[in-house]
């Protein structure tokens, strides 16, 4: 055991000290094995912190969530053209199934609706995401605030204008100053603010993120759009119990909605009972395809960094014969021969797979100040990246250091003469 400790740490020595004595060949090799795991590790991290992000985003929802609409979320048998003559879900409906359903934690209206700009005094913010709901969507969603309240039934009801401000609308619109209190114009019309949320940061779930939306009474909405208009998608949001049957809850709301619009027997359903479990289903389908994309395109990248492996080993034996047929003759052996030329390939490849892997953690610290979304670096992507470096040198270096290791030493002597 000892002998092999001695062999393979002899072996190592020779390695390091040939990369040492040819710096310029050993930077050119390690720069394609360098931008093969860079490339690997930048799409597996990206891919990483957008599905952790997404899924964060998600997590203040339960995934057994039913969003009730004239649209699906997710792909669908139902052709366009049928889709486009399905009558919107209406608050009339919203407040019949609040009443019908059983095992039903809480139910709440929405309409999807165009951003708009928001102003206090001479100060305005553009493109803010209006989030127009009933009461029970604070619930729903778990808000969080920093100051104030959600509004209540009673002004839910009647439509008053409220509005709660997301953390970046509140922050560009007072600063440091307190909004409770004050108003605000959207609409053309003055709103109260009662309320702003806890930062939240960027959002790459359903819509956009908190931070950015204000929240106002649907009711308000209805008021001035109606009930019908083009500018507005309703949503009727159910949240179910824990625990129960989601599939037999998915079936009782399209029997009753079915019933509700006389719906008859042999006709599709013409609304969409949407699960938010069926849409990170569908979101994790689109991770794993964006994972496979840049494996088979960075694996290009390593092919090419390999060979590169391969072909400066090859020089290395050949400028080296004379160096390995001595060595043969004063009794080195051929796994020696062959642990050098492979340890010197290995320590090549992994060198590279490093500083590939300080370039993606390097950038990852960059993007994530600048853009305030947290790039990850995972553990798991550091073993896969100095694990994969490690196996490009293996295969990059056997034929080369077999080739080394069985030189005839007379041959290899006369031949490096």
């Amino acid at each position: 055991m000892l002998v092999y400790l001695r062999l393979l740490k002899e072996s190592f020595s020779f390695a390091m000290s040939a990369l040492r004595n040819n710096k310029l060949r050993t930077i050119l090799s390690l720069l394609g094995v360098t931008i093969g795991i860079f490339s690997i590790i930048a799409v597996l991290a990206a891919v990483d912190s957008l599905d952790r992000k997404i899924k964060g985003d998600l997590s203040t929802l339960d995934k057994n969530t039913i969003y009730l609409t004239s649209q699906s979320f997710g792909p669908t048998n139902v052709p366009q053209w049928k889709r486009e003559q399905f009558p919107k879900v209406n608050y009339e409906e919203y407040q019949y199934l609040k009443t019908a359903l059983n095992h039903v934690e809480n139910t709440c209206f929405q309409f999807f609706t165009n951003k708009q700009n928001i102003k206090f005094e001479s100060k305005t913010v553009s493109d803010v995401n209006v989030v127009a709901v009933s009461f029970e969507f604070a619930a729903i969603q778990r808000l969080e605030f920093g100051e104030g309240r959600f509004f209540n039934e009673l002004e839910s009801n009647s439509g008053t204008p409220l509005v709660v401000l997301g953390y970046e609308i509140a922050k560009g619109l007072f600063d440091e100053f307190d909004p409770i209190g004050k108003t605000v114009r959207l609409y053309g019309q003055r709103f109260t603010v009662i309320g702003v949320t806890k930062k939240k940061g960027m959002s790459l779930g359903l819509g956009d993120s908190d931070d950015t939306s204000v929240f106002i009474a649907s009711n308000f909405l209805r008021r001035l759009y109606g009930d019908n208009n083009e500018n507005t998608l309703p949503v009727i949001i159910i949240k179910p119990d824990k625990g129960i049957d989601v599939p037999a809850l998915k079936a009782e709301i399209a029997q009753k909605m079915r019933n509700f619009r006389g719906v008859k027997s042999g006709e599709i359903d013409n609304f969409f009972v949407n699960i938010l479990s069926g849409l990170t289903d569908f979101i994790d389908n689109i991770v794993g395809q964006m994972n496979l994309v840049g494996w088979i395109i960075s694996l290009f990248s390593l092919l090419v960094g390999g060979f590169g492996i391969a072909n400066i080993m090859f020089v290395s034996v050949k400028e080296r014969t004379n160096l390995i047929g001595i060595q043969k003759s004063l009794g080195a052996k051929n796994k020696f021969i062959l642990f050098q030329f492979l340890f010197e390939a290995i320590i090549l490849s992994v060198l590279g797979g490093i500083i590939g892997l300080l370039l993606v953690w390097t950038i990852a610290l960059v993007l994530t100040n600048l853009l305030g979304f947290e790039f990850i670096l995972g553990f798991w992507n550091i073993i896969i990246g100095t694990g994969l470096s490690a196996l490009i040198g293996l295969i990059s270096g056997i034929l080369p250091a077999i080739s080394a290791s069985r030189l005839d030493p007379v041959e290899a002597i006369r031949t490096g003469i």
